[in-house]
């Protein structure tokens, strides 16, 4: 290795990774090197003679992907939160390289030969349960990534896959660029009408971090949603709302034909595999087990919320006309939001913005921090002296009742223009434990949030409290795993359970006793006063058929597109989701609504969310009913809490997720939980 290389801190296996040493330049030789090691010791695993064990076969395959898949998440990270020229353009060189390695490895046929000579022998036989459950699911894997496939199709497998990985991180660049491109400028003052005094002086903020004159607002969530929800301007939200939903589907960063062959390329994968779409190649792992099945799961769904979101939409526009006359014109789709909250307002006397300096971030996650030590046995500690890839982001280590570390990880939490959208949570090192020895996992939790504004701390919504609970639960999900096999451990669960531990966390936000740890007024130190929290609990379900239906519709058209569209009979995939989106809005959408191209969820990623937007849902009707284990023995119960711990957040997917439910529950999921909790359940 060059003097260059063994300088290299991409290519070295650290906890505490360098994050301020890594350059832009690093990246290529770095990730040539870990993918040339790799490959030899694929090649030597596929050679060797031997007799034929767990350990060196199974175990053996699993370890040389660690470094490389190490590495390469830490490229894409910060790829994601520190982007710049010259990092985008070595990710967008690397990454086709790291696609076409993976993809080798099924097609690999000596490998393939190893494998099935070990599954035959009477030791595989007599593996215990996550071995066991390990080996199945890397033959099944392995035939589900061309295993079988002849030369020919081996070779076309490979060429998709690259083309996948090309696109959808091209997908995902366009997005950026197009959401980063627009802002919107505003000088008089009086056109600010409506506006929060927070939005007002974020919007200042971010014009003078431009040295622009005025009010500046751009696509990014918290402007976005402020100014769509408060201002009176119409033709401001209009021109707003055009701006975020055509996003990315025209001009220079135009993903409609990225979308277009991406579908193709996924349809075309499904069929050489021996699937009928796509959807059926990626569901067949999850819990729903089919396409029809995830399609037979959302349109139930739609049927029993249909009624419900109808008069929530006739509510919607009678309420307009109470306010300005029978004339009053028909809502358009940058009217909801607004006429949304007036509503709100209207009926329980509740404006979110009074909620506002009730959660400081810095309170509001201290509470977090000590809900999970309540419910988990564990404790979160700030440390210091940590590189980090911006000033603006925290690192914390996380330690059992004993005092022994379970992990770590970064937090960065607020919004950049080199930092994509939308909140996440991802793992950066995932450890096996075997033979007794707890090792640490390391995670990163990312949001876009209200930021702080001059001297005041950043002041959230209870949405956005929900939202840094939700990523929590992805985060607890990963760092209190305890699985021997890395591959199955932390949130490498089926699609549609991995948002259970997520969406769990959210109900906390609605429960006065959690509330009252973390929710105190910023200048004051007072807690929510009872009646302004009888007003938010009593709008919990307001709307809730037209936010379900929107969900319902977004899963929809994924299914529709990975499953009936057809590019020959359906023609450009645009018009042919904004059809079925039409029939998910309480307005008729503008004629360029091109969400889509900008729906980062289903075309950022080779799989991703694509076939698997149902999933929230799905984890949904699990986590409704879960929960009412907590509600009926105690929100904080310690006894609960570690059977979720057990039952859940430390098993990954070393059991098949619904026995891991029927562990925590004692029975299988209730689908009627979902509808019960948003209030539906007696209205369809």
């Amino acid at each position: 290795m060059s003097s260059d290389l063994d300088s290299n801190p991409l290519l070295r296996f650290e906890f505490e990774i360098p994050f301020n040493q890594i350059k832009a330049e690093q990246i290529e030789p770095a990730i040539d090197e870990l993918l040339g090691d790799a490959q030899d010791r694929l090649d030597r695993l596929a050679a060797d003679p031997e007799n034929r064990t767990f350990e060196n076969t199974l175990l053996a395959l699993e370890a040389i992907t660690e470094r490389l898949e190490h590495s390469m998440g830490i490229v894409g990270h910060l790829e994601s939160v520190a982007t710049y020229p010259e990092l985008r353009a070595a990710y967008n060189t690397v990454q086709p390289r790291v696609s076409e390695f993976y993809s080798s490895i099924p097609l690999h046929e000596n490998l393939w030969r190893q494998l099935k000579s070990y599954a035959e022998t009477s030791a595989a036989a007599r593996l215990g349960q996550t071995r066991a459950r390990f080996l199945k699911k890397t033959l099944d894997s392995f035939r589900r990534n061309g295993a079988e496939l002849d030369a020919g199709g081996k070779a076309r497998l490979t060429e998709i896959n690259v083309e996948l990985t090309k696109l959808t991180t091209k997908f995902s660049e366009n997005v950026l660029d197009a959401t980063n491109a627009f802002e919107l400028l505003i000088e008089d003052e009086s056109k600010l009408a409506g506006l929060p005094p927070s939005a007002v002086e974020a919007a200042r903020q971010s014009a003078e971090e431009k040295n622009a004159q005025g009010w500046r607002f751009t696509l990014q969530e918290p402007s976005y949603v402020a100014l769509m929800t408060y201002l009176d301007d119409a033709a401001a939200r209009e021109q707003v709302y055009r701006a975020f939903h055509t996003r990315a589907s025209g001009g220079e960063f135009d993903n409609r034909p990225v979308i277009a062959r991406i579908l193709a390329l996924r349809g075309g994968k499904a069929r050489l595999l021996g699937y009928d779409h796509f959807a059926d190649l990626v569901i067949e792992e999850r819990m729903a087990k089919k396409g029809a099945g995830a399609q037979d799961f959302v349109r139930s769904l739609t049927d029993r919320t249909r009624a419900a979101f109808q008069r929530e939409s006739d509510e919607l526009q009678d309420f307009r006309r109470t306010l300005e006359g029978e004339d009053a014109p028909g809502l358009q789709a940058w009217d909801l939001g607004y006429y949304a909250e007036k509503l709100r307002r209207s009926e329980y006397e509740f404006d979110e913005e009074e909620l506002r300096p009730y959660f400081p971030f810095e309170s509001v996650l201290e509470g977090l921090f000590g809900l999970a030590g309540r419910l988990y046995g564990i404790t979160v500690k700030q440390r210091s002296g940590i590189p980090l890839w911006d000033p603006a982001v925290t690192y914390y280590s996380v330690h059992d009742e004993a005092g022994a570390r379970l992990g770590a990880f970064y937090a960065d939490f607020f919004p950049r223009e080199n930092k994509r959208g939308g909140a996440w949570m991802d793992s950066l090192i995932t450890a096996a434990a075997r033979n007794g020895e707890v090792r640490p996992h390391l995670g990163v939790i990312c949001g876009n949030l209200t930021p702080p504004v001059g001297e005041k701390p950043a002041l959230l919504t209870h949405r956005e409290v929900e939202t840094l609970f939700h990523e929590f639960g992805h985060l607890l999900h990963h760092l209190l795993s305890r699985v021997e096999i890395r591959s199955l451990a932390g949130t490498n669960v089926a699609w549609d359970f991995v948002e259970l531990p997520s969406q769990i966390m959210e109900n906390w936000c609605w429960e006065r006793e959690a509330l009252d740890l973390f929710a105190q007024h910023y200048q004051t130190g007072e807690a929510i006063p009872e009646e302004l929290f009888e007003k938010l609990k009593r709008t919990r379900n307001f709307r809730a058929a037209g936010a379900q239906m929107r969900q319902l519709g977004l899963g929809t058209v994924d299914l529709a597109l990975h499953i009936d569209y057809s590019r020959e009979s359906d023609g450009d995939p645009m018009p042919y989701a904004f059809h079925l989106l039409q029939s998910f809005s309480p307005v008729r959408l503008p004629s360029d609504h091109a969400m889509i191209a900008g729906f980062s969820h289903l075309f950022a990623d080779p799989v991703g969310y694509g076939a698997g937007y149902y999933s929230y849902k799905w984890s949904e009707v699990l986590d409704a009913d879960a929960f009412t284990r907590f509600a009926k023995e105690g929100i904080f119960s310690p006894q609960v809490g570690r059977a979720f711990r057990e039952q859940i957040l430390s098993k990954g997917d070393s059991e098949d997720p619904a026995q891991l439910f029927r562990g925590f529950m004692g029975r299988d999921p209730d689908a009627e939980a979902l509808l019960r909790r948003l209030g539906l359940a007696d209205k369809t």
